[in-house]
């Protein structure tokens, strides 16, 4: 029996999540939870300014679900409450993670994976990757969020086109989708990821943490709700320790150093819609 597993390494200044259940990395409680402790542990490190989520292997990043654990999960409520509302739970946390996230698709991307995928800031694909939403050639259509955050990245006409026909698009046709934002050699994702890392890394915590709150409210508030929130995210940014060194710096006609700065703490960073009046 394979076990489930995500690793955790810091790599520089990105914490580097491995999604590990051989032989496709499908998923499954035991691998949503260690995802779900992984995410935590990356929440409270200092050193992380900035995460990275692939996968061991080189055939998949994540395959979709496990389907030997759907077969056992066909009684009423059984599924959305054993299986579903924990992964949407940990997919939120990734979906509303304060710092940037960098999805590596380092190999096919079908049905939860894209799920994950579509959680985080950017995704890295390589060439040869293949993505897919099959789930209703089972019964069944994305339940964890992938039709919600599927179809911000790329639109009603071709989220249907991609759940509906559940046909694999490449990495070059899911770029010109919008649906991922660089396309890699074959083994570079995870390098190119980091280096997009890095680049994150330099940004102002504050800053970033407010801009992708004030971006996810673009898709589901109302116009005049979402601008006041904005003005509430533009206080904690103007009157934030990087803001000074920013404006400072740029009078000084120097280069601030932001990571003199760490990201907020858990209870200070809750800058999702939920806790934007709080």
């Amino acid at each position: 029996m394979t076990t489930s597993t995500v690793h955790y390494e810091v790599v520089g200044a990105a914490a580097v999540l491995t999604l590990d259940h051989p032989p496709v990395n499908a998923m499954n409680r035991p691998l949503t939870m260690a995802l779900a402790e992984a995410l935590e542990r990356a929440h409270d490190d200092t050193h992380v300014r900035a995460v990275v989520v692939t996968a061991a292997g080189q055939q998949a990043f994540c395959a979709g679900s496990d389907i030997k654990e759907i077969v056992g999960l066909r009684e009423p409520g059984a599924a959305v409450e054993l299986k579903l509302r924990p992964q949407k739970e940990v997919f939120d946390h990734l979906a509303h993670f304060p710092k940037p996230t960098i999805a590596a698709l380092n190999g096919l991307c079908y049905g939860g994976g894209l799920e994950i995928a579509v959680c985080c800031d950017l995704i890295v694909a390589e060439e040869h990757v293949k993505i897919a939403s099959p789930e209703i050639t089972l019964g069944l259509f994305p339940s964890s969020g992938g039709t919600l955050r599927t179809t911000r990245r790329i639109g009603v006409g071709r989220a249907k086109e991609i759940m509906l026909l559940a046909e694999p698009i490449d990495a070059l046709t899911a770029l010109s989708w919008g649906l991922i934002n660089r396309v890699t050699p074959t083994g570079d994702s995870l390098k190119v990821a980091l280096g997009l890392a890095e680049q994150l890394a330099d940004r102002p915590a504050t800053g970033t943490a407010m801009c992708k709150a004030a971006i996810d409210l673009a898709f589901d508030t109302d116009e005049n709700q979402a601008l006041e929130h904005t003005l509430a995210f533009s206080e904690r940014a103007f009157t934030s320790a990087e803001a000074g060194d920013g404006v400072d710096a740029f009078v000084a006609k120097t280069k601030p150093d932001y990571r003199l700065h760490p990201y907020p703490p858990r209870d200070a960073a809750a800058v999702t819609m939920r806790g934007a009046d709080a």
